[in-house]
């Protein structure tokens, strides 16, 4: 109604909305919301004592699975803390999923996976915004989990048997100030080059996209300064 003016008024939005299927409003914290307006519509019989029911079934299915109406005690979803979110058995699954997940676009001479068994005596330069920056890696709306879990690029790779030089080039996504001398005097000597660049929450988020897909600031220009 507000943004794309697909309904003009709120009870025309709450009555499209049910009719979708839509059963749960997010109202940003507003007490006049859209679905107040149910009652209204289903006296004026815009929509019918089934439909409300049928909406409303399964939330309260959610709540009582998740034992919101149940004493605390008997709840064991109460006991959950950090400790069990963070576990090694979490972390592990976590491990697996972004392995799973990778999207490996070109692989030039199979440079990759890089084995440790190789690696003794190279020199491998980690450069970007995104190289050794904990608080730019995670999207919108992700959870943060305690910093000693977090493992930036930098971190992971000085892990292996092989001299690793940094350069972040920028301080943050946005790439405002760019230090070219930085970069290149950390990629000079190196054997392999990781360029670590993207966008993050610093430049888009919900309600706030962008009307190009290029790299933001001097991102490209630090690109193409590792890899000349």
């Amino acid at each position: 109604m507000l943004g794309h003016h697909y309904t003009r008024t709120f009870l025309e939005t709450a009555v499209a909305s049910l009719n979708a299927g839509c059963n749960l409003e997010l109202s940003y914290g507003m007490r006049n919301n859209v679905f107040m307006r149910i009652p209204q519509a289903l006296a004026m019989g815009n929509i019918t004592l089934q439909m409300l029911r049928d909406r409303v079934r399964p939330l309260f299915y959610t709540r009582m699975r998740l034992g919101e109406f149940d004493p605390p005690a008997m709840n064991p979803y109460s006991a959950l803390n950090l400790s069990v979110v963070q576990s090694p058995e979490h972390r592990n699954l976590s491990l697996e999923a972004a392995v799973k997940s990778f999207v490996l676009l070109k692989n030039s001479r199979g440079t990759l996976p890089l084995r440790a068994q190789d690696l003794p005596g190279k020199r491998l330069a980690v450069v970007g915004p995104f190289a050794d920056n904990p608080r730019v890696l995670f999207g919108d709306y992700a959870p943060v989990p305690e910093p000693r879990y977090i493992y930036t690029l930098r971190r992971g790779l000085e892990t292996l048997p092989v001299n690793v030089s940094f350069a972040a080039g920028c301080r943050e996504p946005r790439c405002q100030r760019y230090s070219r001398a930085e970069v290149v005097g950390a990629v000079g000597a190196a054997d392999m080059v990781v360029v670590c660049l993207g966008t993050g929450t610093d430049v888009e988020t919900e309600a706030r996209d962008r009307s190009d897909l290029s790299l933001p600031g001097h991102q490209l220009e630090l690109l193409q300064d590792a890899v000349q």
